[in-house]
C-alpha cells in the first residue's frame, strides 16, 4: 500500500513539474509585434497652416522665419521594452501592449509632432522585436506622405540602460538614434549595457521557475512567461569580434561608454548619442557625478553631442551645491547635515525612528543612538536605504532627497549629473588642449506607452505619465524586504529579493513626481529628413517642458563677420564682449478635443484608446513670456576647481513686456574680454503660470490616480548653448557698444 502511494505521489510530482515546464516554456502566449500605422496621410493644407502660423510668429518677433521649428520627442518606449511592457499589464492599470504602431500614429494624430525616434531598451530587444521595430519605423515614415515634406519623420534607435551599483561603476542611460532606415545603414542588433539579471545565459531562470507565473498570475503570468522566454533565452555575443562578424541573433553588449562608442565605430553608422537621467536618483547611486566620463575615451564628441535635461522624469539641468552623503577618505560612507535648501534622506531616516522610538517610550539618549544609527544604515545600503526604515511610507519622507530650489526636479536628485555641473566642467587632454563637454540642449518624454510628445495638454494623469510605476511596490513583482510593520529602529541588513523587479526602489514613492514629459525642438532648414538630422548634428535645438513655445538665441557679433550671426549650439573664439540677442514667442493655447483631420483619421475607438480624446488642437491664442534668465557657465581650467562659483544661474534675469508678439532682448557680457576666460552662455525663456500635473509632488502623493493633480508651473524653454572661447590678444569692447546692448528689451 505505502509503496503504491508513493508512486502515486512520485506521478503527481513528474507531472506537476512537467506542467511547470510546459507552462514556462512560453508556447501558450502570444508574442508582440510592432503593429501596423494608421495609413493615412495629414492634409497637406495642416503642414502648411502649421508653418504659416510659425513663420507669421517669428516675423512679429523680429526674425525672417527662414528656418521652420519642428517639434519631436527623441526618447519613446514601445511594450517592448520590459518596463514598459510590465505597466501594459492588467496588474499595473495597463491595458494591453503598446506596439511601435501606436508610437506613429500617437505622434500623427496626438501630439502631432514634425519628428520622433524610439528607444526602447536594447537589453529586450531580441532579434526578432528588432526585424519588428525596425519594420514598424519604415512603415510609419511610408504612410507619412511626401518625403520632403512628411507629416512626420521616425527615425530608429535604442536605449544604452547601464546602471551602477557605486559612484565608480555607474555610467547612466544613453539613447542612441540612427539616421537612416536601409539594411546596409543600420546595425544588425541593437547594443545593450550588459546582461538582465538572472538571464538565461547567466544560469536562470529555468523554464520551470517561469512556470509559477501562469498558476500565480493566469492570463498575465502567461503574458510574462513569453516575454521573458523570449528575452532570456539567447546567447551572448563574443567578446573582441568585429560587429559584422558576429552571428546575426546573439546579444551584443558593451558595459561602458567607450565600449559603446568603439562598437558603433565599428558599425560605421550615422548615429547620435544623447545621455538621460543623469539626476535620476531612482537608480543613480548616491555621490554619483560625471566627472569620470570626460575622458577621450568614455566621451565621444562627434556622436555624444546633446543632452537631455528634461522629460517626464522631471528637470536635470540645474546645479546645486548640496551633497546625498559624504564618502571619508578610508572609503567609508557618512550621512551630511541638512541645510534649509536640501534635506539627506539619511538623515530623515534619523528623524523617522527618532520620532518611532520616541512613541515607543523610550529614552532620549537611546533614541537618539537609534537615529544615529538609522543614518548610517541608510547612507551605507544607497538607493536601497528607504528598507533600512521598516514599515515606510511616501509620506513619511516628505521632501527629503529632493531639490527645494529646481524647478520640476527629478526624483532623489543628483547635482553632480545635472546638465550645469557636466557643462562646467574641464580637463587638459594629452596635447594640453582643452578637454569638455559641449552639449547641446533637448528634451523628451521618456514615455512607456508608445505616447511621443504627451506634453501638448495637462490631462490623464495616469495615461499621459508614467505614474503607474508606483504599483509595482505593492504588485505580486514587488517583492518582500523584511517586516512591513513600523519598527522603532533601523533595520542594518538589506536582503534584496531577486524577483523584485521595480518593486526594489522608492517606486511608489516616486509615482508623483512624474510629469507629461518635454519636447525637443529643431531650427531645421526644411521639413525633410535630412534637414531635421542636420539641425541636430549642428545642436541648433532646444528642449522645452512641453509646451511649443518658439526661441531663437544667436551670437551677433561673432569674429570675421560682418552683418552675420551665430544660431544657438555654435561655437566662436573672441577677444571683444560678446553680444547675444532672444526672441521668444509663447506656446498656443489649447482647444478641448481634437481636430477634424485626426478624428477622420482614427477610428472612435482608437481616438479613444491613444488619445483619449484629447489631441493638440491649438487655438489663436498665445501665452504670455514674462522673462528670459540667462545662465552663464565658465568652465574649469583644472580639475580641482569648484563647480560652485563657475556656474552662475541666474546670471541675468531680464523682463519681458506682456506681448503676445513674444520677447525680444538683447545682452552682452561687460566682462568677457577683460576676464579672459571661456565662457558657456544659454538661455531659458519663461512662459506666464499654467496648470500641470504633479507640479506638487508632495501633495500630489496622497490624491487618487484617477485625479490629474494639477498645480501652477512656469513652463520654460532652454536653449541650446553658445560656446565662446577667449582667443587671447588685447581686451577690446564690443562692436556696436556693450553698454547700450546689455539688458536691452525691444
Amino acid at each position: 500500500m505505502l509503496k503504491r502511494i508513493l508512486v502515486l505521489l512520485a506521478i503527481v510530482v513528474v507531472l506537476f513539474l512537467a506542467l511547470l515546464r510546459f507552462l514556462g516554456s512560453g508556447v501558450l502566449g502570444e508574442a508582440q509585434d510592432g503593429g501596423e500605422p494608421t495609413a493615412a496621410t495629414i492634409p497637406a493644407g495642416v503642414l502648411s497652416s502649421r508653418s504659416a502660423a510659425q513663420t507669421d510668429a517669428a516675423r512679429n518677433a523680429g526674425g525672417d522665419g527662414a528656418h521652420q521649428i519642428l517639434f519631436g520627442d527623441l526618447h519613446v518606449h514601445s511594450s517592448f521594452s520590459t518596463d514598459a511592457f510590465m505597466m501594459s499589464l492588467p496588474l499595473s492599470g495597463g491595458d494591453g501592449a503598446r506596439p511601435v504602431s501606436d508610437a506613429c500614429d500617437y505622434a500623427r494624430f496626438c501630439s502631432e509632432l514634425d519628428f520622433w525616434s524610439i528607444n526602447d531598451h536594447a537589453l529586450a530587444l531580441t532579434t526578432r522585436r528588432w526585424d519588428e521595430t525596425v519594420e514598424a519605423i519604415r512603415s510609419c515614415n511610408e504612410v507619412a506622405g511626401d518625403v520632403e515634406n512628411a507629416d512626420v519623420h521616425a527615425f530608429l534607435g535604442w536605449e544604452w540602460t547601464q546602471v551602477g551599483t557605486t559612484p565608480e561603476n555607474h555610467w547612466g542611460h544613453k539613447n542612441v538614434v540612427l539616421r537612416d532606415l536601409d539594411d546596409a545603414h543600420i546595425p544588425t542588433r541593437p547594443i545593450s549595457a550588459g546582461l538582465p539579471r538572472r538571464a538565461r545565459l547567466d544560469g536562470g531562470p529555468s523554464a520551470f521557475e517561469l512556470g509559477i507565473l501562469p498558476l500565480a498570475m493566469g492570463g498575465t503570468g502567461v503574458e510574462l512567461v513569453k516575454y521573458f522566454d523570449e528575452m532570456l533565452d539567447r546567447k551572448l555575443c563574443a567578446e573582441g569580434v568585429p560587429v559584422r562578424d558576429l552571428p546575426d541573433d546573439c546579444f551584443e553588449a558593451a558595459s561602458t561608454p567607450d565600449l559603446l562608442f568603439a562598437k558603433l565605430d565599428d558599425w560605421g553608422h550615422e548615429s547620435i548619442v544623447i545621455p538621460h537621467g543623469t539626476t535620476w536618483g531612482y537608480y543613480t547611486p548616491m555621490g554619483s557625478k560625471w566627472d569620470k566620463q570626460l575622458t577621450p575615451q568614455m566621451h565621444d564628441p562627434e556622436r555624444q553631442t546633446m543632452i537631455e535635461v528634461y522629460s517626464g522624469h522631471g528637470n536635470s539641468e540645474e546645479f546645486e551645491s548640496y551633497r546625498e552623503v559624504i564618502f571619508e577618505p578610508d572609503g567609508s560612507v557618512r550621512c551630511p547635515e541638512p541645510t534649509p535648501s536640501y534635506l539627506p534622506s539619511c538623515w530623515r531616516a534619523g528623524e523617522i525612528i527618532a520620532e518611532r522610538c520616541a512613541g515607543a517610550g523610550e529614552s532620549a539618549e537611546e533614541c537618539a543612538a537609534r537615529a544615529a544609527e538609522a543614518r548610517q544604515n541608510y547612507a551605507k545600503n544607497d538607493i536601497l536605504g528607504h528598507h533600512t526604515v521598516a514599515g515606510e511610507t511616501p509620506a513619511e519622507w516628505g521632501d527629503a532627497g529632493q531639490c527645494r530650489d529646481c524647478f520640476l526636479p527629478a526624483f532623489n536628485y543628483r547635482p553632480r549629473g545635472a546638465a550645469q555641473y557636466i557643462l562646467a566642467l574641464g580637463r587638459t587632454d594629452a596635447n594640453g588642449d582643452p578637454l569638455r563637454f559641449r552639449f547641446g540642449m533637448m528634451a523628451s518624454s521618456d514615455n512607456h506607452s508608445a505616447r511621443p510628445g504627451t506634453g501638448y495638454k495637462e490631462f490623464d494623469r495616469r495615461d499621459t505619465t508614467e505614474m503607474r510605476f508606483g504599483s509595482f511596490q505593492s504588485s505580486i513583482l514587488g517583492g518582500e524586504f523584511g517586516s512591513s510593520d513600523p519598527l522603532a529602529y533601523s533595520v542594518a541588513e538589506i536582503e534584496v529579493d531577486p524577483n523584485a523587479f521595480f518593486g526594489a526602489l522608492e517606486t511608489e514613492r516616486q509615482a508623483s513626481y512624474f510629469l507629461t514629459g518635454g519636447l525637443v525642438a529643431a531650427h531645421a532648414q526644411g521639413r525633410d529628413r535630412g534637414a531635421v538630422w542636420d539641425a541636430l548634428k549642428r545642436k541648433e535645438v532646444y528642449g522645452t517642458s512641453g509646451p511649443r513655445i518658439l526661441l531663437w538665441f544667436d551670437l551677433l557679433n561673432p569674429p570675421g563677420t560682418r552683418g552675420g550671426e551665430y544660431p544657438m549650439g555654435s561655437a566662436a573664439q573672441m577677444s571683444r564682449n560678446p553680444v547675444f540677442r532672444v526672441r521668444a514667442v509663447g506656446s498656443l493655447e489649447q482647444l478641448p478635443g481634437c481636430p477634424d483631420f485626426a478624428e477622420a483619421a482614427l477610428t472612435p475607438e482608437a481616438l479613444a484608446r491613444l488619445c483619449k480624446g484629447e489631441c493638440y488642437n491649438p487655438s489663436d491664442e498665445r501665452r504670455l513670456i514674462t522673462r528670459i534668465e540667462v545662465v552663464r557657465i565658465r568652465p574649469q581650467t583644472r580639475d580641482d576647481e569648484a563647480i560652485e562659483a563657475l556656474v552662475e544661474d541666474p546670471w541675468r534675469v531680464i523682463p519681458c513686456e506682456p506681448d503676445a508678439a513674444g520677447c525680444r532682448v538683447t545682452f552682452t557680457d561687460p566682462d568677457f574680454a577683460a576676464g579672459q576666460r571661456d565662457a558657456v552662455y544659454y538661455v531659458r525663456a519663461i512662459e506666464a503660470p499654467s496648470l500641470a500635473i504633479d507640479a506638487d509632488p508632495i501633495a500630489c502623493a496622497s490624491v487618487p490616480e484617477d485625479e490629474d493633480c494639477l498645480g501652477p508651473v512656469e513652463e520654460r524653454a532652454w536653449s541650446s548653448p553658445i560656446f565662446v572661447d577667449y582667443s587671447g590678444g588685447a581686451a577690446v569692447a564690443a562692436a556696436g557698444g556693450d553698454a547700450a546692448a546689455a539688458g536691452s528689451s525691444q
